[in-house]
């Protein structure tokens, strides 16, 4: 093997053709016995195999194949455009001759070397004299058969017959199988790929006579068994051993009556060629069968193809019951096959010598069969497929037949008449002293109870049932409408409805039919639901089919003339589920028929017919269609299919009116009406026709498309970071169309950081569902900032409102989510405690588990969730939420699962509740309210309602300990008992914790009522300090009181009592005694007021005028009174978070210290201070120019707060 200059200049050759070339020269001498063929792959003009010779090698010839002569060396070049190794495969064939007794050669070899840079297949024809067996031993390693590709590439294949492409066996190498017993003209084949070391002997090949299969077997006396060959198949004999000589048969053996007979076939296999039939029989009274059971050997013929066959004699009127064990069976139909050929057919023969066949599978709902006659059950049983031995049990019992009641309605006519030809089943009415029977045909009108009998099990499947009703209708009115009373009758029969309806000749009937109205139907098809209904009328030329209809659709009203009849058909498989039509007299009419139809709105395609069609529409008549058209639609008419008649008078004419317009008078062939609006009559007048011909027939389409405009929105979240839009129809409107992108759904999802083109087309605002959500979150709770959830502005274009905006907030691992309100505290929305602001905040946990629904103004200040959690706001009009509705921020991680802090008010009750009340809390889940109680205060703690539950692992909790001494005040098991109800009087904590139920829930609603902390102590200290100030303050009272007597009767001066009486110092008495009224009750005190007869400098006299809005202070005002009345109401709107304002100062019911009046004044200008320069002045003006020295009264300001730390919250 060797590139050399022969090859070079035959490339030089290829490369003219080629743009490149492989080039392979190689010596080659093929082993005595054995033909090698060479052969290149398509395409072959561009690959050849030559040979080499002559002195130098310059003779070559080449060929797209090239076979070899054995035991002579040949020099081969391969010169090929493709990969040699692609480009090229060798086959190598042997003969193995063998004669009765042995084989030659004895050792398949296979010449490993030769030609191994190609894919090489190995092949080896087995001849041998008839009845001899070869048998080849494998010498490498076993084989195993496998229907997969080999995994080492080396592939064996055996066919028991060159001609037999369905009998190939593979094999692959490393399995247990080490010999190989083969017939005549089988062919062994092995197939490598390249560069495959082959072994140069595979088999040890021997001969030896054929000994067939040999098998006992043992058929009873009412069993056939044929064992039978196919004439296609390999040659095999077939033979039944019963003394010394056999009795053989190449084709078939059939056997009966046998007890452990010697069956030997000629062939290896002949399973492979010979099929088995079993033939039984059953005999059958009427009240027994022998044998009871269809059996069968299980293991007879196993691993052949078996067709078994029971043939079932029965008397005349006997019913067969077969009843199949197991999974049941399967109906099938006639082109249907069962899965792995396992497939059941029964047969049953009528007396009249017809025969019905039925085929069943296994796997199915049918277990016991019914059947009337001779039948013949087939079981055809593929190959090693596993038999019961029972296969299926017979009864029999004497023919009964049915019987039912019936009582036909006055005016009424049930007809039972035949519909099969089934001879042996007859229908007969109960009369004393003999019934009247009759096999074809039975008429019921007496509207009375009469008994109806057939003589078949099955009546249904040979008898049909009309069931006929007569209405006359006077110029007033009918007799009755059209129901179906009578559809409880026969209801596994085929049925029809009929209602035969008269009226004058100058009126019409008019059937207006329910909302949903009907859909005509080509007249000779059937209805989905299998109720049809039909109309036909009968004119003086003849009956006139105005039209078939199902339920569903636009046709709402049907007015014919003269004498009519309304058919509904209904199969007996069905169900009735009729509609009700309304029957009554309609107007006077020169039509045929006016059939009122009202189109849907959207696009639609409906098609209309004329009557009798696609017969002749009657002579002389006109037929009027009435359209109402929806609003902002159009229509368009179009003739699909008609036939013109020949007129002998008169034309065809298609005419058109529209309420206040001339009529539009066209023929069949004229352009139709497009892009029309509004409501319309179209009337079809046919002429007097030539009836010998092809008369007048119109099958017509009324196209409806929409005119309106739709609503479009390119919405662009590209500016928001992660926001979503989700919209959903929620409106009951079928004509709103929305979609995304021109793609139409009834559910849209506008993912984060997209866009997309909305439109929507007739949809009202309320039946679209628009809600946004956004996802916010951060990684490391170190590095995490707090944010304000704040609803961002969407597009403008969506032109339906947002009904609700929910942040997902995703914390880090090993965190807490807080969650605070802007402005103020949370309020939790309970029963008693209900949120009816215009913003309604929902919590929870990602996976949906309620955290709790919040507003504002509430008395909780801060919610930590130990988990990501989720935050819906539901708000009237989102256009008006401009502030922040949360503020979110991470800290470190809590044990609890929910935190809840809370502020108690001291002018209302607060309510907590378990989360998800009033359902459950999580299992296993721990939550905590953290109450803070202001100083002077204690809180009484009830638990008004609490759910417990039965436990299966661990207790529930409820547990009250104090914040500063941790001091546990209460604790509480669910099967334990305790008061419902605890005073604090300082800050603490209230901590739940649930189990794992077993039954029940467990949840609680908690009320904690802040009220004043009494010390007894206090109170007696604080009695008698004020008895010791009243003596001091009464001695210095009387002895300014004598010091002032004669100024003080001088001079005036008024003083406001808020609800007390005007006086001045120089009246002589007061109206009431001092006890009787509140003279010596001072609201306040003002001293410039009181001292402002002294002042005489006008400056000062000015600045205060100023101050107190122009009242002159130096004279005496007559001061008329507070009009105690009520104070005027000041209504503030609800809260909205926009609009909310700052508050200047804190509500006294959420600080710590009592409240106490206040006044925005300086610090020296309190009550509580007094400057020691206005002392011993009656004026208090100033005796010297110093500094101020200020003398405090009170102490109160003084008293040190305590601190508010976080762990106190």
């Amino acid at each position: 093997m060797r590139l050399c200059g022969t090859c070079v200049l035959l490339g030089l050759l290829f490369f003219a053709i080629f743009d490149s070339t492989e080039c392979l020269q190689t010596v080659v001498r093929p082993d005595k016995g054995s033909t090698v063929t060479v052969h290149n792959k398509p395409p072959s003009d561009q690959c050849v195999v030559c040979t080499v010779s002559g002195e130098n090698d310059t003779q070559t010839s080449c060929h797209n194949s090239l076979s070899l002569v054995p035991e002579e060396e040949v020099k081969l070049l391969f010169n090929c455009s493709q990969p040699i190794e692609q480009a090229y495969y060798v086959t190598i064939n042997r003969t193995i001759e063998c004669t009765t007794d042995a084989c030659s050669p004895a050792t398949v070899e296979t010449q490993p070397s030769i030609l191994t840079e190609f894919t090489r297949t190995f092949t080896w024809a087995l001849k041998a004299p008839e009845k001899t067996v070869v048998g080849l031993d494998v010498l490498v390693d076993g084989l195993t058969e496998m229907s997969q590709p080999c995994p080492d590439g080396f592939l064996y294949l055996v066919k028991t017959s060159p001609t037999d492409s369905m009998g190939q066996t593979q094999y692959c190498q490393g399995g247990s199988l080490t010999r190989l017993d083969l017939p005549n003209e089988a062919v062994v084949t092995l197939q490598v790929g390249p560069k495959a070391q082959v072994e140069s002997a595979l088999f040890k090949a021997s001969a030896g006579p054929l000994k067939g299969r040999t098998m006992d077997i043992t058929v009873d006396p009412g069993t056939t068994l044929v064992v039978s060959r196919d004439p296609k198949e390999p040659e095999c004999e077939v033979c039944s051993v019963d003394g010394s000589t056999p009795n053989c048969s190449p084709t078939e053996k059939t056997l009966t009556k046998v007890a452990n007979l010697s069956l030997e076939f000629s062939c290896l296999t002949p399973q492979d060629v010979y099929s088995v039939k079993m033939n039984k029989k059953i005999d059958c009274t009427q009240s027994s069968c022998t044998p009871a059971s269809g059996d069968s050997d299980p293991n007879l013929f196993k691993d052949f193809k078996r067709s078994l066959t029971w043939d079932i004699s029965v008397p005349p009127r006997t019913v067969l019951s077969l009843d199949f064990p197991g999974d049941g069976l399967k109906e099938m139909s006639g082109a249907e096959s069962c899965e792995g050929g396992f497939q059941f057919s029964v047969s049953t023969t009528k007396s009249d010598g017809k025969v019905k066949t039925n085929t069943y599978c296994k796997g199915g709902k049918v277990s016991r069969l019914e059947l009337l006659g001779a039948t013949t059950v087939t079981a055809e049983v593929p190959k090693d497929v596993e038999l019961d031995s029972t296969v299926f049990t017979v009864t029999a019992a004497p023919r009964g037949g049915r019987m039912m009641s019936v009582t036909p309605d006055p005016n009424t006519h049930i007809i039972i008449s035949r519909m099969s030809d089934e001879p042996e089943c007859s229908v007969c009415e109960k009369k004393d002293p003999t019934p009247t029977c009759d096999p074809k045909r039975l008429t019921l009108s007496d509207p009375r109870n009469t008994s109806v009998e057939f003589t078949c099990p099955q009546p249904q499947d040979v008898f049909k049932v009309e069931i006929n009703r007569e209405i006359d209708c006077t110029e007033a009115s009918c007799s009755a409408d059209i129901v179906q009373a009578e559809s409880s009758l026969f209801p596994d029969f085929n049925r029809t409805f009929t209602w035969d309806l008269k009226i004058v000749s100058t009126r019409a009937f008019q059937l207006d039919f329910p909302e949903s109205g009907m859909r005509q139907i080509p007249n000779e098809e059937n209805c989905p639901d299998g109720h049809t209904y039909s109309l036909v009328t009968y004119l003086r030329t003849g009956p006139a089919t105005i039209g078939t209809f199902c339920k569903g659709g636009p046709v709402t009203t049907i007015l014919t003339r003269y004498k009519g009849r309304v058919t509904l058909q209904v199969p007996g498989d069905r169900k009735m589920d009729p509609v009700d039509i309304k029957l009554k007299v309609g107007p006077e009419t020169d039509m045929v028929a006016i059939v009122k139809v009202n189109l849907p709105r959207g696009v639609s395609d409906t098609d209309f017919i004329t009557a009798s069609y696609p017969g002749d529409f009657p002579d002389k008549q006109q037929m009027r269609w009435d359209f109402t058209v929806p609003g902002m639609h159009n229509y368009t008419m179009r003739f699909r299919e008609h036939t013109a008649p020949e007129c002998l008078s008169g034309d065809v004419q298609v005419e058109y009116q529209k309420e206040g317009k001339k009529p539009t008078k066209l023929t069949l062939t004229d352009p139709q009406p497009t892009h029309q609006q509004g409501d319309f009559n179209m009337v079809l007048k046919n002429c007097a026709t030539n009836r010998t011909l092809q008369g007048l027939a119109l099958n017509y389409r009324v196209s409806l498309m929409r005119s309106g405009h739709p609503v479009l929105c390119a919405v662009d979240l590209t500016k928001h970071k992660g926001v979503s839009l989700q919209l959903e129809k929620v409106g009951t409107d079928p004509y709103c169309e929305m979609s995304i992108d021109s793609k139409v759904d009834k559910k849209i999802k506008v993912a984060a950081g997209t866009k997309a083109g909305l439109s929507f087309l007739d949809c009202p605002n309320e039946d679209i569902r628009l809600t946004a959500s956004q996802v916010i979150g951060c990684q490391n709770v170190q590095s995490c900032t707090s944010s304000l959830l704040t609803v961002p502005k969407l597009d403008a274009c969506l032109p339906m409102p947002l009904h609700s905006f929910t942040w997902n907030i995703n914390i880090p691992q090993d965190s807490t989510v807080d969650l605070l309100s802007p402005t103020g505290s949370l309020r939790q929305s309970l029963p008693g405690q209900e949120c009816n602001q215009s913003v309604l905040l929902r919590v929870a946990e990602s996976d949906g588990f309620p955290v709790g629904e919040f507003c504002f103004n509430g008395a909780i200040p801060k919610v930590q969730v130990h988990a990501n959690v989720s935050v819906t706001a539901i708000v009237p009009d989102f256009r008006k939420v401009r502030r922040p509705l949360l503020n979110v921020s991470y800290s470190e991680e809590i044990t609890e699962t929910i935190i809840y802090r809370v502020s108690p008010k001291v002018s209302s009750p607060t309510l907590m509740a378990t989360p998800n009340w009033p359902e459950g809390m999580r299992p296993s889940s721990t939550l905590s309210w953290i109450v803070t109680v202001p100083s002077g205060y204690k809180a009484h703690l009830q638990f008004v309602n609490i759910s417990q539950p039965k436990c299966l692992d661990r207790h529930t909790a409820m547990k009250v300990k104090t914040l500063e001494a941790e001091e546990e005040l209460f604790s509480r098991r669910e099967d334990e008992q305790s008061e419902d109800e605890l005073f604090v009087d300082q800050s603490f904590y209230l901590n739940m914790s649930n189990c794992v139920p077993e039954q029940g829930n467990f949840g609680a609603v908690t009320k904690i009522e802040l009220q004043k902390s009494s010390n007894l102590l206090a109170i007696l200290l604080g009695i008698a300090g004020a008895l010791l100030l009243l003596l001091i303050v009464l001695g210095v009272v009387c002895f300014v009181t004598k010091k002032k007597k004669r100024d003080r009767m001088k001079k005036e001066a008024s003083i406001y009592m808020a609800k007390g009486n005007i006086f001045r110092p120089g009246d002589a008495h007061f109206s009431k005694s001092r006890s009787d009224n509140e003279s010596h009750v001072y609201a306040s005190i003002d001293e410039e007021m009181v001292y402002g007869h002294l002042l005489g400098d006008s400056t000062y006299s000015e600045r205060i005028q100023d101050q107190y809005n122009g009242m002159q202070v130096d004279s005496y005002q007559t001061f008329t009174g507070p009009t105690d009345g009520e104070l005027p109401v000041i209504k503030e709107p609800d809260y909205e978070p926009e609009m909310e304002g700052y508050k200047t100062f804190l509500d006294p019911s959420e600080t710590f210290i009592p409240s106490r009046p206040r006044t925005p004044i300086d610090r020296q200008d309190s009550l509580d201070f007094q400057d020691r320069r206005m002392v011993d002045n009656e004026l208090y003006t100033f005796k010297s120019t110093g500094d101020m020295n200020t003398i405090r009264l009170s102490g109160v300001d003084l008293d040190p707060q305590p601190p508010i730390t976080e762990d106190y919250l």
